[in-house]
């Protein structure tokens, strides 16, 4: 851990596009490092929203200096192609190659690594397909929507040898490092809360009205957007508003809650809550989604074989008020750690009038300000433009070096775990857990199955 913090810091202080330096290694070693002399060839697999704002101008400032190109895009949809193929070259120059899809991309043999932002069901799956034509990968999140598609993917990237970085980007932020080291320092004390809030007041979030009206079937293979869920005949809201619609998103704990979750596992070391409750419905969007507008997870959290020791985790989300946007405190004894403000704090720590009562002596945490403070706002970035900067930077050093990115695929496997009891719990009102032995997320005394409800 503290080797891989030490390499981001280096990266992050120098100046932007700076390439990895190979001074740092001997000739011998680094002449090992499969295509380290050459360039590494990109594609894009899904030209979506979030890879034209967030994933190609980190690129495009480091890609020369590090020597890697965008070569080619694939996507089903025919405008999608013609946009990413005309994008690509005006900001990046060169030729893009477009293909109809990953197939015919990785039968072409001309990419070496992808950047995957394809629709939430669909990561899994479309990482599994690029290691086993491969490549590395900067996978979005959410990693998987089940835990048929989470254990498939961890199995095929652990035996690929692929670097896989999860596109987690609070694992490269500064203030989150140092938080890490608080926690872990034992300063902090044992966490006996953490409180998750991400609220915002936007209808429309999740929609594409303009989009779906002109969206035909022919367009589209539908055939190959639905991959493995069960067939319902073509709907362009489906396509294009997936989020909103279960089996193809969770929504809210898919995109949301996953950011700040993983840190609650990354600060922890705890692979994934022992049990999770849930409430939530479609309180004020009533559009036809099927996900809710609105949801509250409780989570439980601790050593499996000692329920006396743990914490809870509360994560809150809404569409229909911004009041309190997003938020991340944790809470020992002896005061907070509050991640919207980067302070450490002795709020609500253990007081001497308090401790003397009983005997005790007072608990009180120390007034500390977090380094590389970074506001994490609610917009489409969902992580800040230096975060996400700093995560594709390490993933493309991490395709050099081979060292393990910063989110690896384990911690994208622990997020899915809880975005899947979460789901679970609140589409069957249930108190779910997690069976370790068969890693199955467990409702009802059941494992869960995607089309299950109250």
């Amino acid at each position: 851990m503290e080797n891989r913090r030490d390499f981001l810091k280096k990266s992050i202080l120098a100046t932007a596009g700076t390439a990895l330096s190979v001074n740092a290694m001997s000739a011998g070693s680094y002449r090992k490092i499969i295509g380290a002399n050459d360039r590494v060839r990109v594609g894009v697999v899904g030209f979506s929203d979030r890879h034209r704002a967030s994933h190609v101008g980190p690129f495009k400032d480091m890609s020369k200096k590090m020597n890697f190109e965008i070569t080619s895009v694939s996507d089903i949809w025919n405008r999608r192609r013609d946009e990413g193929k005309a994008y690509l070259e005006k900001q990046l120059g060169g030729t893009v190659q477009t293909f109809r899809n990953n197939e015919e991309m990785y039968n072409a043999k001309v990419v070496d690594a992808v950047f995957m932002s394809t629709a939430d069901f669909q990561h899994a799956l479309h990482t599994i397909e690029a290691v086993k034509a491969g490549c590395d990968v900067y996978a979005e999140k959410p990693l998987a929507e089940t835990m048929e598609d989470n254990r498939a993917v961890l199995k095929a990237v652990k035996a690929s040898g692929k670097i896989v970085q999860i596109g987690s980007q609070r694992r490269s932020g500064e203030n989150y490092f140092a938080a890490e080291d608080f926690i872990k320092s034992g300063k902090f004390g044992p966490i006996v809360m953490v409180e998750l809030v991400w609220n915002v007041n936007q209808p429309g979030r999740w929609r594409r009205p303009e989009l779906t009206k002109d969206l035909k079937e022919s367009d589209v293979d539908w055939k190959r957007f639905l991959m493995n869920r069960p067939y319902e005949a073509f709907d362009p809201r489906k396509y294009l508003e997936y989020r909103l619609f279960w089996p193809y998103s969770s929504g809210i704990p898919g995109q949301w809650m996953s950011h700040q979750i993983d840190t609650v596992h990354w600060f922890s070391g705890l692979p994934h809550p022992r049990s999770a409750v849930a409430n939530g419905g479609i309180y004020q969007w009533k559009d036809g989604r099927r996900n809710p507008d609105t949801l509250t997870v409780v989570f439980d959290y601790g050593p499996l074989n000692d329920p006396t020791s743990g914490f809870q985790v509360q994560f809150t989300s809404r569409f229909s008020n911004s009041s309190g946007g997003t938020k991340e405190i944790y809470y020992s004894n002896g005061g907070e750690m509050n991640l919207d403000t980067n302070l450490i704090s002795p709020n609500g720590g253990m007081s001497v009038r308090e401790a003397g009562a009983m005997g005790l002596k007072a608990n009180l945490l120390p007034q500390v300000k977090l380094d590389g403070a970074v506001k994490v706002a609610t917009d489409a970035n969902t992580g800040g433009d230096q975060l996400t900067y700093n995560h594709i930077k390490n993933w493309m050093e991490c395709v050099r070096s081979r060292k393990q990115p910063n989110a690896p695929i384990e911690a994208g496997y622990q997020h899915s775990i809880a975005n899947i009891m979460a789901n679970a719990a609140q589409r069957t009102g249930q108190r779910v857990t997690f069976d370790d032995k068969t890693q199955e997320v467990m409702a009802g005394g059941k494992a869960f199955k995607y089309g299950e409800s109250v």
